[in-house]
């Protein structure tokens, strides 16, 4: 689906956030990967496929040389080692929004999701190190020019995974769409 940004904010569902239970081990991550025979996990899958220049892969899916671009931050970075994969909806943001509690299955499922382009994203330690597990209200990445990628990806993630907003959050992405009104959410409901 691709719908305006407005449109799709007004499609989130509104709801407190509820933290209590959460733990991160709910949600098992870094599995085999799309592709289990090359040795690669999610992660490492997640950091070939954004690399702006291929990295030499070896035994065990070790990377060297290469290069990215973390766009939270606009910095390039040229050591794997430097990168975090992120969960463009934090793990602890996904578990507050869950509007009914999830399946182990399904916690798999989105913790390793590389079905959709946007819920995982290759940037800096330091930048995810940053946002934790923050909102929109709460956290914007450092590169001002990514705010309306950011808000598309982050309210596309949501709604792909049927994940509600509490009303700060609401708030604050109609308040960075305001600076966006061309931008388009596109995104697909998880299976």
């Amino acid at each position: 689906m691709r719908v305006a940004v407005y449109e799709a904010i007004d499609r989130l569902p509104i709801a407190a956030e509820h933290r209590e239970g959460y733990d991160r081990r709910l949600y098992k991550h870094w599995d085999k990967g799309l592709d289990a025979t090359d040795g690669c996990n999610t992660r490492k899958e997640v950091i070939l496929a954004e690399a702006v220049e291929s990295p030499q892969v070896g035994d065990r899916c070790a990377l060297t040389g290469g290069s990215w671009l973390s766009k939270y931050d606009n910095v390039t970075v040229t050591d794997a080692a430097r990168l975090d994969v992120d969960h463009f909806v934090p793990l602890a943001e996904v578990f507050d929004s869950e509007q009914t509690p999830w399946s182990p299955e399904r916690r798999e499922a989105y913790a390793n999701d590389q079905d959709s382009p946007d819920t995982l994203i290759a940037v800096t330690a330091v930048s995810n190190r940053s946002k934790a597990d923050k909102d929109p209200a709460e956290w914007l990445p450092s590169d001002a020019s990514y705010h309306c990628a950011y808000t598309a990806t982050w309210v596309g993630t949501k709604l792909r995974w049927d994940l509600a907003a509490d009303e700060a959050e609401r708030e604050a992405l109609l308040g960075l769409a305001e600076d966006c009104p061309t931008t388009v959410v596109a995104y697909e409901p998880a299976p």
